[in-house]
């Protein structure tokens, strides 16, 4: 059993995604070739934005924005502490502080709350200026955007939506990757919409700012690659990877996110079945739809979590735990000397010992589903 089952999206699609591969091959036009731009259309006019402009992943496409508004040192950065260490990351790398803010319970998304309470502390100290609200749309459900942007016009800070797990959900008919002043995605493979290999891409409605995305992409060129006006790096996504996003893109919007949101009704009828049962499913907020880059259960504590992935693993059923490590408590962040810990993130320690992670894709079978949900259920008789 497959964690994502990328080999059977695959052989469902193999027609259109070898003939994507072939033309790029056969038209040796590896950079740059005409299916970069296509996507890019392609992707703005999905999300509703004027711009949207591809990179090599989804961790430059963060750094990205950070140096389109000229975040460094002394700017305070909000957060999720229950995230992928790119989120935080990239504000490191700029010179900027993270601040790592708790998280809900339910969706396991920033809390907007806590998210003022930081802001507050932050303005309080004096020491830092806070500027930017990243929010991470986690397991493909987009974080509480319109009270995240009541908290972002409070304080006159700007909003980063990292939606490298949320590309395809929604909130109403606004779609994901369009409620950040800039938005980010990416294509890595296990992704909703994933390519093969490393991909990203930018999303915002500001021109000025798409027009230095761009310029930063390809090491601050300016009318041309060879006339370079700024300091930039070498972040473009290749033809290939183009190519096949293209060849995957209409299933992923026509067939997939109706397929996968299928499986996880079954997974969540199935479960629901025995109540008795230690098991916290997936919350989706009324009004919200998730593409479901994953589908992550919480357990009652951490060796029942370890115990059961362990038996999973036995049976050959692959699971993962997304996250075992809270962001202030990675080592990389020791140089903040505490700066990046203001108040408690109790909600994300309680998370890291619960989460549990189980096989899910479009193309997964509905006999696979039920040995999953057997397998969990059978680990307390």
């Amino acid at each position: 059993m497959e964690f994502r089952s990328l080999k059977k999206q695959y052989a469902a699609n193999k027609e259109q995604i070898d003939a994507a591969i072939a033309r790029v091959i056969n038209d040796a036009n590896f950079i740059s070739g005409s299916q970069v731009k296509e996507l890019e259309e392609k992707l703005a006019d999905y999300v509703g934005v004027k711009h949207c402009i591809t990179c090599a992943n989804g961790t430059d496409a963060l750094s990205l924005a950070l140096m389109t508004w000229e975040i460094g040192e002394g700017d305070a950065v909000f957060v999720p502490d229950f995230t992928f260490f790119s989120s935080g990351e990239v504000v490191s790398f700029a010179g900027a502080t993270p601040i790592f803010v708790d998280v809900e319970y339910d969706t396991c998304n920033i809390d907007p709350d806590k998210l003022e309470i930081a802001i507050k502390s932050v303005l309080e100290d004096g020491t830092l200026k806070p500027k930017v609200i990243v929010a991470v749309d986690l397991f493909g459900q987009p974080a509480d955007y319109p009270r995240i942007r009541e908290v972002a016009d409070k304080y006159n800070l700007l909003i980063l939506e990292d939606g490298a797990q949320g590309f395809g959900g929604a909130i109403g008919e606004k779609k994901a990757c369009s409620f950040g002043d800039i938005s980010t995605t990416s294509f890595f493979p296990m992704k909703p919409l994933g390519c093969y290999g490393d991909g990203g891409a930018v999303f915002t409605d500001n021109d000025e700012w798409a027009d230095l995305i761009r310029s930063y992409c390809v090491h601050g060129k300016g009318t041309m690659k060879y006339d370079n006006v700024r300091i930039g790096m070498n972040s473009r996504l290749d033809t290939m990877q183009a190519a096949i996003l293209l060849a995957k893109f209409d299933v992923f919007i026509n067939a997939e996110i109706n397929e996968v949101n299928a499986i996880v009704d079954l997974y969540t009828e199935l479960l629901s079945k025995k109540q008795d049962y230690r098991i916290k499913l997936p919350f989706i907020r009324k009004g919200f739809t998730s593409s479901w880059a994953q589908y992550t259960i919480k357990l009652s504590g951490k060796k029942e979590r370890d115990d059961l992935q362990k038996q999973l693993k036995l049976n050959d059923v692959p699971s993962f735990v997304y996250y075992p490590k809270a962001m202030h408590e990675q080592q990389a962040f020791k140089y903040l000397n505490g700066k990046n810990r203001i108040f408690d993130c109790s909600v994300t320690n309680e998370l890291c010992n619960e989460v549990l992670s189980l096989p899910l894709s479009p193309y997964m079978e509905q006999g696979e589903v039920a040995r999953v949900v057997e397998l969990i259920l059978g680990f307390w008789v």
